[in-house]
């Protein structure tokens, strides 16, 4: 005889272990995720909430069983049902891209303000988005605005992948594009340089000593480029900030996401930085500051 949807969750909270990280991750919503999975129809956990659970078969149950093992073993819920919710898209998940987070929504939802009054003003834009990883944030302004253009790039071919896989699976081809390189290097030439309206950034930001000290769910099954940030943990933040102003038109925005500790400093540097002339920064509901929106200065007599 199968055991009942309680018995189930009290398995699973006997288990479950809250990460900061995943707030939307709850021992029902991890239930009910990898039951829809096992079931041949995989959401995310916050999809998951809402649906109703199909029936379990014998092959379904035993398919929901090896899930429940290998979530208990502490392979993450995204890995397993090969989806990620994201600003309200079902993304494709899985480990050759950090999962997209929730705090990568303050500095998604800042862009997507910005992109949209840029929109109105210029009509069709030009976005760059680096260190892409899953393609969460590029996917996310062509898809909510039709005027974007929105060229993407990461240095893992992994996750050049994936993103492209996102990009189809949300039959957004026509305006995404995902090239493989380091930063920004992708984009030398004249197509790109001085004529970016939005440029983003979500760069691994957690310093190499603290890396070592990260939940096992995230250092074993996540990849480590996608958060090793160097010794102080701001190495690639520094670059771009060295090679941004190149590609930004003229009051165009360089956005980018930053670690615990880090807004105020990087902040500053920004409005020391005589290619911008405007800072704006985004906190989460603690107060930390955890996007940076910089605005490029306008040309010259205008």
């Amino acid at each position: 005889m199968q055991p009942t949807y309680r018995d189930l969750l009290q398995e699973v909270q006997r288990f479950w272990t809250p990460l900061p990280d995943k707030p939307e991750e709850t021992p029902e919503g991890l239930l009910r995720a990898l039951w829809h999975t096992a079931c041949g129809a995989p959401v995310s956990v916050e999809r998951a909430a809402p649906a109703e659970l199909p029936a379990l078969d014998g092959a379904a149950y035993e398919r929901l069983m090896t899930l429940l093992e290998r979530r208990k073993a502490g392979v993450p819920l995204a890995h397993l049902t090969e989806r990620q919710s994201f600003l309200g898209l079902e993304l494709v998940a899985g480990p050759a891209a950090l999962i997209p987070r929730k705090e990568t929504e303050i500095l998604g939802r800042a862009a997507l303000a910005k992109i949209a009054c840029l929109a109105k003003k210029r009509g069709e834009l030009l976005i760059l988005d680096v260190c892409t990883g899953s393609g969460n944030l590029a996917a996310a302004y062509a898809y909510y605005e039709p005027l974007a253009r929105v060229h993407a790039s990461d240095l893992c071919a992994d996750a050049v992948t994936l993103a492209r896989r996102n990009v189809e699976h949300l039959e957004l081809d026509e305006r995404v594009e995902v090239r493989l390189g380091d930063l920004l290097e992708p984009f030398e030439s004249p197509a790109f340089l001085g004529r970016c309206d939005f440029l983003s950034c979500n760069p691994p930001y957690i310093s190499a000593a603290k890396v070592k000290e990260m939940h096992p769910e995230i250092s074993r099954h996540e990849p480590q480029a996608a958060f090793n940030g160097g010794v102080y943990g701001v190495s690639i933040l520094m670059k771009l900030l060295r090679q941004a102003p190149r590609f930004l038109r003229p009051e165009g925005w360089l956005g980018f996401e930053v670690g615990h500790g880090q807004g105020q400093g990087l902040a500053r540097q920004l409005e020391r930085n005589p290619a911008f002339e405007a800072v704006e920064t985004y906190a989460d509901a603690a107060g930390e500051i955890r996007a940076i929106l910089a605005k490029s200065r306008a040309a010259a007599g205008t």
